[in-house]
């Protein structure tokens, strides 16, 4: 079937997304067009024709790091095990402060957004607010479905990500080498999930027969 006007297919709209990345951390988020179309084999044209502008092409790079992030919460056994599904969040989000080129691109990001504040605002949108707020949206879930007791599912989604990342994200950001084996990685999200559980437990939680239907809906 042929395409639509402007649309290119998944593995072209990958490159592209992987040549942003590379081009913008060796050259900061204001990289030009021309250099990310030539890495990734594509006119600049076809970079415009699906993504609209540089901040648009940001936003995409920085949301295809929030699906990954986000999608323990998404899973039915995430759904009905909350510490589960916060566990695995937790694990990916410090496998990205581990990750050398994510860090980077964040850290030009921040550098970048002084003179283009367009881009700052994209990637603070698609990244950060976004997982936050899908965050918040499964906890006001789990709390419906008293699982937990979240009366305020923003301000907990925060106290979770800041309890998590603590000072290893300021480390990536500066370029200090603060390790994390598996084995720490492991432990720090499984006691981050186990605390936050303690601390925003139900006083009456549904039976454990419950909670399984409530997760699947039935």
């Amino acid at each position: 079937m042929a395409r639509l006007p402007g649309q290119i297919d998944l593995a072209k709209s990958e490159a592209i997304l992987d040549a942003a990345l590379a081009v913008m951390v060796e050259r900061g988020i204001s990289a030009p067009m021309e250099e990310i179309a030539r890495r990734a084999g594509v006119s600049k044209q076809t970079i415009y024709n699906h993504y609209g502008s540089k901040a648009e092409l940001v936003r995409a790079l920085t949301a295809r790091r929030v699906h990954e992030l986000v999608a323990p919460l998404a899973t039915e056994e995430g759904v009905a095990d909350p510490a589960r599904a916060l566990a695995g969040f937790a694990r990916v989000l410090l496998g990205k402060l581990l990750n050398d080129r994510s860090s980077a691109f964040l850290r030009v990001a921040m550098m970048g957004a002084i003179e283009a504040p367009e881009l700052g605002r994209a990637v603070w949108e698609a990244g950060p607010r976004t997982s936050r707020r899908r965050l918040a949206e499964f906890l006001d879930m789990e709390t419906r479905a008293g699982r937990l007791a979240c009366p305020d599912p923003w301000q907990a989604a925060e106290f979770f990500a800041g309890m998590v990342v603590g000072s290893y994200q300021t480390a990536a950001l500066l370029g200090v080498d603060r390790p994390l084996t598996d084995e720490m990685v492991e432990q720090v999200a499984t006691e981050a999930a186990a605390r936050f559980m303690r601390a925003y437990a139900p006083l009456d939680p549904p039976p454990r027969g419950e909670a399984a239907r409530s997760a699947g809906g039935g």
